[in-house]
């Protein structure tokens, strides 16, 4: 593993980590998109459905593919059960059918494909591959809100950009990669330059006023 890989790691892990604590301090869950969170919690669960391929082959891939989907499904749960009365569904109004829809579609015209693969190892590429697709767009309910309210808790805005920047650093990972061992993600590539580009006006916003203490708003 190189270091871009190992921060951008660190850093979804503080994302995640950033998101419990704003949740379980607070004890509210506003300003969270719940689409957000559900749709990360799809792409956990299809992404890793080797997790238990991989408990034997690497304890570090099978602690943190556990802990993702554990730690989505836990989000899930103190937004719907023990926080819900904190949630305002009527600024959280994307309609997931346009996300997961063209991400499902995508993941089966354009999957890796291994010659004599079976059945269950394409299907579980086209899984993934979906996967890939829905993370690209999963933080669209995020930012819509954040569009619809024009503001955010600084501690929200923290959890943003430790996500944002997971997947930036891991493009800088993929070049490594490529010039170290010659292997190249056309895929994740390409969705991964799609997420960070979603991103660019929050991280815009976050160096400009949050890292100068300021409020997080949007220009009017």
């Amino acid at each position: 593993m190189n270091i871009f890989r190992l921060f951008g790691d660190l850093s979804h892990l503080a994302s995640i980590f950033i998101l419990l604590q704003k949740i379980q301090v607070s004890k509210s869950c506003r300003g969270i998109s719940f689409k957000t969170q559900l749709l990360y919690s799809i792409v956990f669960i299809t992404r890793y459905l080797d997790i238990f391929a991989d408990a034997h082959r690497s304890l570090y891939r099978f602690l943190m593919k556990c802990f993702f989907i554990g730690s989505s499904i836990y989000v899930l749960y103190l937004m719907r059960v023990k926080y819900r009365p904190t949630h305002d569904p009527a600024i959280d109004t994307i309609r997931l059918e346009y996300l997961l829809g063209p991400a499902g579609l995508l993941a089966l015209i354009f999957h890796y494909r291994e010659a004599g693969a079976g059945f269950f190892s394409t299907l579980q590429e086209i899984f993934w591959a979906f996967s890939i697709y829905l993370e690209s767009v999963a933080i669209l309910p995020q930012l819509f809100m954040l569009q619809r309210t024009g503001e955010a808790e600084t501690i929200t805005t923290h959890y943003l950009f430790a996500l944002g920047a997971y997947r930036a650093l891991y493009i800088p990972n993929w070049i490594y990669r490529y010039f170290a061992e010659g292997s190249i993600d056309p895929i994740s590539i390409l969705a991964g330059l799609v997420q960070t580009g979603l991103y660019l006006d929050f991280f815009y916003i976050y160096f400009t006023k949050v890292m100068k203490g300021e409020k997080f708003e949007l220009p009017a």
